[in-house]
């Protein structure tokens, strides 16, 4: 099912080593801006091309901006690449193999809802080729590939149509010489 304003949702809360620490209403996380668990994918084509979506405008926040893939929180005691799965699909009706590559810590603050994102974000890598024809508008707004180099040029040109974790998850990918499809395929091939 897929996760809505309606329905009652829950947030993993961590210390900043990733210990659970328990549960809190995610709408009330958000308000705190405690500390809990999320991940983000990012998928490429073997053109690569990277696919974002951009979030639906009914979000609880950072609606209408565009992002990497896919992302979103795990539940508890699911593992993260459970949650990663379930989520591709929930949002955009489709999944591929996907590879855990890094974790980081931020906090960004929707100017527009007043919410906190304060998460430990676990980075996952994809590649898919299919057509995605069966998004879920309540999640998601629409979706697009992009070159990387349309999308560092937007984001110098435009940066404040991106999400924050979205930016930073990226500058930490290059810095880790992962967005490639080589580099991507790689890492499965290890």
């Amino acid at each position: 099912m897929a996760e809505t304003q309606t329905q009652q949702e829950y947030v993993v809360l961590v210390d900043k080593e990733g210990k659970v620490l328990g549960t809190e209403e995610k709408i009330a996380a958000h308000k705190k801006g405690v500390l809990h668990k999320a991940f983000s994918i990012f998928i490429f084509n073997d053109k690569g091309q990277m696919l974002l979506q951009q979030r639906a405008f009914s979000k609880y926040h950072f609606g209408g901006l565009w992002s990497n893939t896919c992302c979103s929180h795990q539940r508890l005691n699911e593992a993260d690449d459970d949650a990663a799965h379930r989520r591709l699909q929930e949002e955009l009706g489709f999944d591929t193999p996907l590879k855990a590559v890094f974790s980081f810590i931020y906090r960004a603050e929707d100017a527009v809802s007043q919410l906190i994102e304060h998460e430990l974000d676990t980075v996952f890598l994809g590649i898919y080729n299919d057509p995605i024809d069966n998004i879920n508008p309540a999640e998601v707004n629409a979706v697009k590939w992009i070159s990387l180099s349309e999308l560092f040029h937007t984001l110098d040109s435009e940066p404040e149509i991106y999400t924050y974790w979205f930016k930073t998850a990226l500058l930490e990918l290059t810095n880790r010489n992962l967005l490639s499809v080589k580099a991507i395929k790689a890492l499965f091939d290890a």
